[in-house]
């Protein structure tokens, strides 16, 4: 690389240089400390609490971004002549883009406090519906995602953008950073290695970068048979992220020490913000395996994978409105109580030791799969890492508890987000723009949305994923112990639910990232499959391939993308210890062994058994690493374990006539089935043919001797050195050639493994529902109605009464039970309120005092029923009705 530099203003006029410095010098110092002084006031000090502070906080902190940032670099370039990042064209387009980005952010918050106060001066009503705490929030947020987006076709290289737009983009004042004129040639895959010089200038400053990208500048893996390992910056990067996450954990059990409990140890206290809890209902279950397995999905077979982003609409609505106002009702600390609520406490074990199975075998899947990336790209040893980051994540579980894991997910999240962008942008960047990957995929056949087949044995239809995908996530949003264990920590209903809603448009995002990631690699590897030559072994090598190959030259950023697979583990494997913790402590050391424990033994028991627990799911690893490709190796599990879980929920929840048999027949024989299902489809692995790949473009004669190519599993093809210099050489991939076995059960063993939660969930419900009617079904006037979900007045809110009632199938629900202490008989009231937002204020006999429904007041005087936890549901505090 060559980078021609003006002179520094420094020497041609100093006067003017220093005046410069002066100017620029003041707006950093005001803008800094002042924008500083805004946050202080309106955080730490708490001495103004005015409407609509949220638009000045988030306008000070973009300013914040360009003041302290931006300014400095201005004085460099301009001052001594030359940009800070001008060796390094890929930094230089980010700074310049994250200064955009807040500038524009800056703009829209500025308009949005604007329009606030006109709507408070000109209607004060209106004002305060669309003002509120949270939707300001959600208004900030809004601002920085147009902003990022505002940004996107500058970072993609798309060279058709309109006049308007890069007009607008260059008259930003922060383009004095690194704003570069003329059309850009940024083309810089395998197949375009020779392109000619291309010249950056950098407006404002004078300063120009001329970017070499001759021949012998720049080769890649399928061009040399090499993988480029880790820099020493790379292994500091992965290091500090270990470093990071202990230190959050240490740090909270440094500041928690004074309130030793389960409590606080398990549910951080009841009273976390909905933000934290989103971004750690993000981080749990978007662990490595996405990262690494949605990729492979997109190189290997079709875009129908987009359609599951569809389900995670549904599956938001189920777990917020469904499932999680019954978990809350309860106040449950492990969602299995429900279970012995509903049935029996032996039901409640039956489920909690499924769910620690689920958990533990999933927990060691997360744990492989990034440490395999690692071993893959760097050399570092396998087993290594998996013991490295294995103590690590139940170190600061163990010590620091659930607000470690809350806050360390957020800072997971982050980095995940930042490693995803950095490989996004790159990508894009060597190929010439995100419409050449697409390209490359439509020529390819991956370009595919309409597969509508009612069959179930295809692998990925539209139906599949969208009812089947939403079966599989509602198994983890709704009833999984590690996401209800984050709800419940939310201090109310409301708050839980739109952390909900709020997690949704990140789930969405990280999926569509990684698909669009799965399809630039496609288009890099599109004249040369890395499979074909043993660059790579499995699917779940390519990606790590795909970023040394991209980002290698760039220090430190294989170490970002590291960082980022390893947050998704840890998020995930902290969650489940957590969640493991309190299952057994809840459900098994207090339900039989040790009734009155005390505060501190249960709170250094669950310490105890999270530490375990991670030793565990260090051991059961090695059975991860059996199991083939991550992606579905994770959905597949979940299908078989998760789904019969989720149907137990269902039966007890939906069908009011269950009883305890039903459940135990239920469970039981749809894990037996399950698990049928898919070890037949091992033995008798069903037909899924990949999509075409193709060697034209691996000449390896450019630079060293090809390596005798060994075919792998997913190609039926014999390949030589002579026949990779061949100009034909499209392969159409195949299963491998086996001698087939007849076997009367092939077609259910050829179920898409999509449908195995729906499958499981309709197995445990009928087999649940005959068992339970062949041995005496329950009344459903006599269940406690918070045990019941009334799905119909849910989704059909505006109907008669007259029509809902007889949908509830004899349940109660609007009244309230008042059972004597002994349990015997009951009077009904009718109080004429909804059980889902009921409030109630309960003395300490147990007395009902005042109940109030959307700010109507109805007095009652009923007893809340027995085996009730903390005497009912208690609302958002905002809404506490006064006492009698």
């Amino acid at each position: 690389m060559t980078v021609l530099r003006t002179d520094p203003l420094l020497d041609t006029n100093p006067t003017l240089a220093i005046v410069y410095i002066v100017i620029v010098g003041i707006a950093l110092l005001v803008g800094t400390c002042g924008n500083v002084l805004i946050l202080r006031i309106f955080t730490v000090m708490g001495g103004i609490n005015r409407s609509g502070k949220e638009f000045m906080m988030n306008l000070a902190i973009a300013d914040l971004c360009v003041t302290a940032f931006a300014d400095p670099l201005c004085i460099v370039g301009v001052v001594k002549g030359e940009y800070f990042f001008t060796d390094n064209i890929w930094m230089c387009e980010l700074v310049a883009g994250m200064c955009a980005t807040a500038c524009s952010c800056a703009f829209l918050s500025l308009t949005l406090l604007s329009l606030s106060r006109y709507i408070y001066l000109c209607h004060k009503q209106l004002y305060y519906r669309l003002f509120g705490r949270v939707s300001c929030i959600v208004m900030c947020v809004g601002c920085w995602l147009m902003a990022f987006f505002y940004e996107v076709p500058k970072f993609f290289g798309w060279k058709s953008m309109p006049k308007a737009y890069r007009c607008t983009h260059q008259s930003l004042p922060v383009q004095v950073l690194c704003s570069f004129a003329g059309e850009r040639d940024w083309g810089r895959g395998p197949e375009n290695i020779n392109n000619t010089l291309s010249v950056i200038q950098v407006i404002d400053t004078g300063v120009k970068c001329v970017t070499s990208k001759m021949s012998n500048e720049k080769l890649f893996s399928i061009q040399t048979g090499k993988i480029t390992h880790f820099t020493e910056v790379d292994y500091v990067l992965f290091g500090l992220l270990l470093v990071i996450s202990a230190g959050i954990g240490l740090f909270f059990a440094i500041k928690d020490r004074k309130h030793n409990n389960t409590k606080t140890f398990l549910m951080a206290g009841g009273e976390m913000s909905p933000f934290p809890v989103a971004l750690s209902l993000l981080a749990s279950f978007m662990s490595a395996i996405t990262i690494l397995g949605t990729p492979a999905e997109m190189y290997n077979y079709t875009t129908m994978y987009y359609w599951i982003g569809l389900s995670y609409l549904f599956v938001a609505f189920g777990a917020a409105h469904v499932f999680m106002p019954i978990f809350y009702q309860l106040r449950v600390r492990s969602a299995y109580e429900y279970l012995e609520h509903r049935f029996s406490r032996g039901v409640r074990t039956a489920g909690s030791m499924t769910f620690c199975v689920q958990m533990l075998l999933y927990m060691a899947l997360v744990l492989y799969a990034p440490s395999l990336a690692l071993n893959s790209v760097t050399g570092f040893t396998l087993w290594g890492s998996v013991i490295s980051v294995g103590i690590v994540c139940t170190l600061y579980t163990t010590i620091g508890g659930m607000k470690a894991v809350l806050f360390t997910d957020s800072f997971q999240v982050g980095m995940m987000f930042a490693g995803l962008l950095a490989i996004l942008i790159q990508g894009n960047i060597e190929l010439g723009g995100f419409h050449e990957a697409w390209k490359k995929a439509e020529e390819s056949g991956r370009v595919y949305f309409d597969d509508f087949s009612p069959d179930p044995k295809v692998r990925h239809s539209v139906w599949s994923l969208v009812i089947g995908g939403t079966f599989t996530w509602v198994a983890i949003y709704g009833v999984n112990q590690a996401q209800v264990q984050r709800y419940c920590t939310c201090p109310s209903l409301r708050k839980a639910q739109i952390a909900i809603w709020l997690n949704f448009p990140g789930l969405c995002l990280i999926l569509y990232l990684c698909c669009l990631i799965g399809m630039v690699v496609y288009a890099f590897y599109s004249t040369c499959d890395p499979f074909s030559f043993n660059l790579v072994k499995t699917s779940d090598q390519l990606l790590p391939l795909f970023v040394m190959d991209v980002l290698g030259h760039l220090k430190g950023f294989p170490g970002l993308f590291v960082a980022c697979l390893f947050s998704g583990a840890l998020s995930t494997i902290s969650s489940g210890l957590s969640a493991l913790a309190a299952v057994v402590l809840e459900d098994v050391i207090k339900a039989y062994m040790f009734k009155d424990l005390s505060e501190n033994a249960a709170t250094n028991t669950s310490k105890g058994l999270a530490f375990v627990f991670g030793i565990i799911c260090l051991g059961l690893t090695y059975v991860a690493s059996l199991l083939g490709g991550v992606l579905q190796a994770a959905l597949s599990l979940f299908g078989m374990i998760g789904g019969p879980l989720l149907g137990l929920f269902i039966l007890g929840m939906m069908f009011p006539w269950a009883n305890k048999w039903g459940a135990y027949t239920g469970l039981l024989l749809g894990l037996v089935f399950m698990f049928w299902i898919g070890v037949g489809a091992q033995i008798y692995p069903p037909h899924n043919p990949k999509s075409a790949i193709n060697i034209t473009g691996c000449n390896w004669n450019l630079t060293t001797p090809a390596p005798t190519p060994t075919p792998i599993s997913s190609f039926n093809a014999s390949t030589t050195a002579a026949a990779i210099s061949s100009t034909t050489a499209l392969l159409n991939p195949t299963t491998p050639t086996v001698v087939e076995e007849t076997n009367v059960f092939q077609d259910l063993y050829a179920l898409s493994y999509m449908w195995y939660s729906a499958t499981a969930v309709l197995f445990v419900v009928v087999v649940g529902l005959i068992v339970s009617f062949l041995t005496g079904p329950q009344d459903p006037k006599e269940l406690d109605p918070r045990l019941i979900c009334p799905l119909f007045d849910i989704l059909f809110p505006y109907l008669p009464e007259k029509i809902r009632k007889p949908l509830r199938f004899g349940v109660r629900h609007g009244e309230v039970k008042d059972k004597t202490k002994k349990g015997e008989g009951g009077v009904y009231a009718d109080v004429n309120i909804d059980i889902l937002n009921q409030e109630i204020q309960v003395d300490s006999n147990g007395k009902t005092k005042e109940i109030q429904v959307n700010g109507r007041k109805s007095m009652a005087n009923q007893s809340i029923p027995n085996g009730t936890p903390n005497g009912g549901f208690v609302g958002d505090e905002t809404e506490m009705v006064s006492r009698l």
